[in-house]
């Protein structure tokens, strides 16, 4: 057998001790990085004894970096992939970054941006848009006597609407405020602020979820229609009022709260004759959202000071608390003043001289009643307990709000199905 030495090759040996075929072999390897690579000791092995096989015919060659070993055409195989893929390598990192082929993502890393855009993985804010639609559609199911059957289908199309229309409001709003969320802790990192989706495709996304939306208004009868593509404006310019006031949890308010209006026509076809239940339930709900959201704004009260936003957080300042038990009473009585007015045949409504609390005692409505009792305890729980200098504790105090809005449907609903019985039970 014949062997090319290499002039480094040599000098790891000595004159009285020349090294071996296998501490030649090690040696190639160890420079060529190749024994890590190969992995297993066995390989290693393998290799060995093939260099001692003098007595074979092999035509072994070492070189700086490759060894080639005769007949074992796959550990050959194995060592040229190793030298094309580390060719490979070194080449695409020579390249200018703006000439790299970006490796190709998977259909759900694709959409993981626009998913982290319209909120999906945060269902809180499309329960709190929601639930006032609920109260709507339920008092006006309530009020005519309306099937079940049209009121779990109305459910269904509101529930898909607020989802859909959270989610492009929540682009919208991201698309106004991206230069500003780069600025604060808790939203440097959404995909505007961060530059993972570009303003035009953020553009394109809300056509499609506008689009959707539209899909299901289009289900509604034409009156709710043309009320409910109203609200479209508040939508957009929200964003703004962070810029010019310190009140836009109140335009928040009437945005978000557009549901307790629309969920009435809906089920009857106009708000005509409504006005005594809906502008109370509509102004409480817009009191809640003021309560809740302003909780919310705590969270980023110091960033808002350096980037420039306005909230109601910086506005109430340390009377915060103070401000929301104001709020809170309000939410409850405008609501269950609305409520109240359900039942215009209960003469008690009819002395207006009567106060709040007497009047919603004596409606026909004692789950909702326990609900809104409950209701308080549980604004009395938030607003008492509520760390405003925390943004985990905030963050929660936020998030509990779906549950209040749970209750208040809750009792609402168990009035809605004792009523439908008492009608059927009439009718026999």
């Amino acid at each position: 057998m014949h062997f090319f030495w290499p002039r480094t090759l040599a000098h790891h040996g000595t004159k009285s001790h020349p090294m071996n075929a296998v501490q030649r072999s090690n040696f190639a390897l160890r420079r060529s990085g190749i024994t890590q690579w190969l992995g297993s000791s066995g390989s290693c092995r393998h290799l060995h004894t093939i260099a001692n096989r003098r007595a074979s015919p092999l035509f072994t060659s070492f070189g700086r970096s490759s060894l080639v070993i005769g007949k074992d055409a796959s550990v050959h195989s194995r060592l040229q992939q190793l030298r094309h893929n580390t060719t490979t390598e070194t080449k695409a990192l020579d390249q200018p970054e703006s000439q790299r082929i970006p490796p190709k993502r998977s259909l759900v890393d694709q959409l993981r941006p626009y998913a982290a855009l319209a909120r999906i993985d945060k269902p809180t804010g499309t329960l709190l848009l929601f639930l006032p639609c609920t109260w709507s559609l339920t008092l006006a199911a309530h009020a005519h006597h309306l099937p079940p059957g049209q009121l779990a289908w109305n459910v269904f199309l509101f529930g898909s609407g607020a989802f859909i229309m959270r989610g492009a409001g929540c682009t919208i709003n991201d698309m106004w405020d991206r230069k500003l969320d780069a600025n604060v802790t808790r939203t440097k990192d959404r995909p505007l602020a961060s530059g993972v989706i570009s303003p035009f495709q953020a553009l394109c996304f809300t056509g499609v979820q506008l689009s959707a939306g539209l899909a299901i208004l289009l289900q509604l009868n034409m009156y709710s229609i043309a009320l409910g593509a109203s609200s479209l404006a508040l939508v957009v310019i929200y964003p703004f009022m962070k810029r010019i006031t310190y009140w836009p949890q109140f335009v928040l308010g009437l945005a978000f709260n557009w549901g307790a209006l629309l969920g009435w026509s809906a089920m009857t076809g106009s708000l005509q004759g409504a006005s005594q239940v809906l502008l109370p339930l509509y102004l409480g709900s817009i009191c809640w959202t003021l309560v809740y959201d302003t909780i919310y704004a705590h969270q980023d009260k110091v960033d808002d000071i350096t980037a420039g936003i306005k909230s109601t957080a910086l506005l109430f300042g340390q009377n915060t608390k103070l401000v929301l038990t104001a709020f809170s009473t309000a939410m409850l009585s405008s609501i269950g003043l609305g409520v109240s007015r359900l039942d215009l045949s209960n003469p008690v409504l009819l002395n207006m001289s009567a106060n709040t609390l007497q009047e919603f005692l004596t409606t026909g409505h004692p789950f909702f009643t326990a609900a809104l009792i409950t209701s308080m305890a549980h604004l009395f729980w938030q607003i008492s307990t509520v760390d405003l200098n925390s943004r985990t504790d905030c963050w929660s105090k936020f998030r509990s709000n779906t549950i209040l809005g749970a209750i208040i449907w809750l009792g609402l609903i168990i009035d809605y199905t004792v009523q439908v019985d008492w009608s059927e039970n009439e009718k026999e």
